[in-house]
């Protein structure tokens, strides 16, 4: 495993697929070094070589493509289903091999009773990402549903993963991780990286702060916010300790900052909030790299 410049875990940020190559021109100089690529519910006519050629033609030796993606419901939506295939037989163009989105959810159901449809859909991708030597990473994100009445994505527990882990016995599926997930539902994110990071194959830089005064005077259910979603660096996690289990467990990859979602750096002081947490996380990280001294 080569860490020299901390080559294990880049740290990066996203940006919209079909705008990209324009938007990296622009960040890149800020230090970015690896950027997740998204597509909102499908991928539509985009020409994917010449996108990517362009990238990475604008990435240069500067930055990596680290993962692609696109967000919609495939459960339920076949387009966002011809998506993940294109993006999957595409992968390697853009120089990555993870490709990541929501794993669906059939509205009407609950989780667990999902599970037939979602190997229906998912076993096949599977098998398309085995033979293309691509990883598959469901988002966590709950998208305001709940275990009884799931919004466009089921993978928002580990009840779930276990479900779906179990349902499609896949090495090619896996999870994109990030604490805020974890702790709009109350779950200790430490302790869930532990147990699951060996099925992480990507990580959102997303924090989150609990407000447990909140929580203690009124409850989950008194119509206020109790989670707010942060951008790593103003939230409640330790991503020293986040970093140091990945590297323990031998993760390579990158984590991406998710932004557009913190409640005070949003609007104008967006790029300020995410290249803070750049530095913060590099810092997290281990700051820059220093070669070890020779012992003769």
């Amino acid at each position: 495993m080569d860490r020299s410049q901390h080559q294990d875990i880049r740290i990066g940020t996203l940006a919209s697929l079909s705008g990209a190559p324009n938007y990296l021109r622009q960040i890149i100089p800020h230090g970015f070094e690896s950027f997740e690529l998204t597509a909102w519910m499908h991928v539509g006519d985009l020409d994917l070589p010449a996108l990517a050629k362009e990238t990475l033609d604008v990435c240069g030796d500067q930055a990596i493509i680290s993962s692609i993606g696109v967000y919609g419901n495939p459960l339920q939506d076949e387009e966002t289903v011809r998506g993940w295939e294109r993006l999957i037989l595409s992968a390697n163009e853009f120089g990555c091999n993870v490709v990541c989105g929501f794993a669906g959810a059939v509205e009407s159901l609950p989780v667990d009773e999902n599970m037939s449809r979602f190997k229906e859909v998912w076993g096949p991708l599977a098998k398309l990402a085995e033979d293309n030597g691509v990883r598959i990473a469901f988002e966590n994100c709950d998208m305001g549903g709940t275990w009884s009445s799931p919004k466009w994505n089921i993978a928002h527990s580990p009840r779930a993963w276990e479900m779906m882990f179990n349902t499609v016995e896949s090495t090619s599926l896996g999870l994109e991780w990030e604490p805020c997930h974890q702790m709009v539902s109350l779950v200790d994110p430490i302790a869930n990286l532990r147990q699951w990071v060996g099925k992480v194959f990507h990580v959102h830089g997303k924090d989150a702060t609990i407000q447990w005064d909140v929580i203690k005077k009124d409850g989950l259910r008194g119509g206020q916010p109790v989670v707010h979603h942060r951008t790593p660096g103003f939230g409640d996690t330790n991503w020293t300790d986040i970093i140091s289990i990945l590297r323990l467990a031998g993760f390579q990859g990158a984590i991406d900052i998710e932004g557009w979602h913190d409640p005070v750096y949003r609007d104008e002081l967006e790029m300020t909030g995410q290249v803070h947490s750049l530095k913060y996380l590099q810092a997290c990280r281990g700051g820059s790299y220093i070669p070890n001294p020779t012992t003769n």
